[in-house]
């Protein structure tokens, strides 16, 4: 068991947990929990290391099995260095370090979110979790985006990661996936262009939303020209991005349903 939280491997994934530079440079990610380490298990995810804590053994004792089977370090822990090691107040009893290597996109798309300025680790979680539920095939995040792999995002995407691929990329790269699958660039804006429900959201798009502090940049608006908006009735200036994402990922499932 290892009992001191200065031990290297305690230490590393403690800052993987806490650092997006160090994710970076050890192409590495980790997640805590056991949803997210069976979401990580099914989807074929490269697996490094997991420390776990005794109750978590007894619990999940094939959980640990497969993941040692499909080649990750397991090792047991002190719950005092799990406490010490884990990004939440009260710990899940694993923690598993992940290689960096989101999925390619697939050859056929149709339907992209692309996320510019989308800073709120907490709303970047929620719309990758509403993306993956609303069969998005991919989600491209424009520079000023939360890292996509810190732990709160991780939390708030519930598996999403595993799901479908999520891709920080430039805005020439961002055009380049819009033009190579012919996809209709279209951009909410508060009180700007016609009502989404209005809008034609059957044909292959790319759906832009801007970030909570300063909404669409002047890259945005120049690749997706063509504004939508939700309407407001009760009279409030804007909504939660998170909240109109997961509005708008909807509505373009209704009408591909309806269709």
């Amino acid at each position: 068991m290892i009992r001191s939280a200065q031990n290297a491997k305690v230490q590393e994934t403690r800052a993987l947990l806490r650092q997006t530079k160090r994710r970076k440079g050890a192409g590495a990610f980790v997640v805590e929990g056991v949803r997210l380490a069976r979401e990580a298990l099914l989807s074929g995810w490269p697996l490094r290391l997991a420390l776990h804590t005794e109750e978590l053994a007894a619990a999940e004792p094939r959980l640990l099995r497969e993941l040692a089977a499909r080649g990750a370090t397991v090792e047991l822990v002190s719950e005092a260095v799990m406490k010490a090691a884990a990004d939440t107040q009260t710990p899940q009893g694993i923690l598993l370090q992940l290689a960096l290597q989101p999925p390619a996109l697939p050859a056929n798309l149709d339907f992209v979110l692309v996320l510019d300025g989308v800073a709120d680790p907490g709303n970047l979680g929620t719309l990758l979790r509403s993306a993956a539920a609303a069969g998005c095939g991919a989600v491209l995040l424009a520079p000023g985006c939360a890292d996509a792999y810190g732990p709160k995002v991780l939390r708030g995407g519930m598996g999403a990661h595993f799901r479908l691929p999520v891709l920080s990329q430039s805005w020439e790269e961002i055009a380049a996936v819009l033009a190579a699958h012919k996809l209709q660039p279209l951009l909410a804006a508060a009180g700007e262009g016609p009502a989404y429900y209005e809008h034609d959201l059957r044909q292959p798009l790319a759906l832009l939303l801007g970030g909570e502090a300063h909404g669409a940049s002047a890259a945005a608006r120049a690749l997706a020209p063509q504004p939508l908006h939700i309407p407001m009735p009760g009279g409030a200036e804007s909504l939660n991005v998170a909240a109109a994402g997961s509005i708008l990922l909807f509505e373009i499932v209704r009408q591909r349903a309806s269709s």
